[in-house]
C-alpha cells in the first residue's frame, strides 16, 4: 500500500547528536510536521488559519510510538511518508514511516483527537466528532 502523502527533507546538522546521526525526537518532530503538511495537501487551511475557518482548536497528540531502526545523518536526503488517517469517532490515528534510501529508519503511529473550545471552560478544549467533510479528503 502506498503512502496517502510524502516529502523528502534533507538531515540538517542541527537535528544530529554528537555522533553526527539524528537525535531520535528530531525524528518525532519529523512525524508530526508530516501530520500538519498532509492535513493541508488534503485541502484543509494552514492549520494557523483552522481555528478562524473551521472553528477548531487543533488535533492535539494523545498516544506516539515509534521503533528506531537504523540511522539517518547529517546531508541525508530522507523520505518521510504518511498514510491517510484512520478515525474513529473524535480522534485519528497516523501510520508514518521514514526511509533513507532503501532503508527503513522510523516507524512510528500518531493519534490524535480533533478538538474544539470548550464554552464551559475558558481556555479550555475538548474533543468533537471528526467532520465528515474532513473524513472525506482523505478518501482519494
Amino acid at each position: 500500500m502506498s503512502a496517502f502523502f510524502s516529502r523528502t527533507l534533507r538531515i540538517e546538522w542541527g537535528w544530529c547528536d554528537p555522533a553526527g546521526i539524528v537525535f531520535a525526537p528530531r525524528f518525532i518532530d519529523m512525524l508530526s510536521e508530516n501530520t500538519v503538511q498532509m492535513f493541508e495537501f488534503a485541502g484543509l487551511p494552514k492549520k494557523r488559519d483552522m481555528r478562524k475557518e473551521m472553528n477548531i482548536a487543533g488535533y492535539p497528540l494523545v498516544d506516539l510510538q515509534a521503533q528506531f531502526l537504523f540511522p539517518a545523518a547529517y546531508g541525508d536526503d530522507v523520505v518521510i511518508e504518511s498514510d491517510a488517517p484512520d478515525f474513529g469517532k473524535s480522534s485519528f490515528t497516523i501510520r508514518h514511516r521514514i526511509k533513507n534510501g532503501d532503508k527503513l529508519c522510523v516507524e512510528g503511529t500518531e493519534k490524535r483527537v480533533w478538538t474544539v473550545f470548550d464554552a464551559d471552560s475558558p481556555g479550555g478544549i475538548k474533543a468533537t466528532p471528526v467532520p465528515e467533510d474532513v473524513r472525506r479528503l482523505f478518501q482519494k
